[in-house]
């Protein structure tokens, strides 16, 4: 449910919703939701002093169920090294 939130927040936010990409990588009770967009459409996401992303942090916790932990992150698609990371290891949602 909070992926789908995220993709659904993320896609409406953008100039280009087609090239959004929301992935999830969930290790125990942790979820780590990761969105990737244009280097165009990241101010829109993340807003002015990070309220946008903050707003999208805050809504993904609260459909979150019991405990889990929700992180979510902005991915700079342009750094080799945060797509590197990208979900080595833990289960996919």
């Amino acid at each position: 449910m909070p992926l789908d939130l995220v993709a659904y927040l993320a896609q409406h936010l953008v100039n280009e919703p087609d090239k959004v990409k929301v992935t999830a990588k969930r290790d125990g009770r942790q979820t780590i939701i990761h969105i990737r967009c244009s280097e165009e459409d990241a101010g829109r996401i993340i807003g002015r002093n990070g309220r946008i992303i903050n707003s999208i942090r805050t809504l993904a916790r609260a459909t979150s169920e019991g405990r889990e932990s929700i992180e979510v992150k902005l991915i700079d698609a342009n750094d080799p090294a945060e797509a590197e990371e990208d979900f080595e290891s833990g289960e996919n949602v």
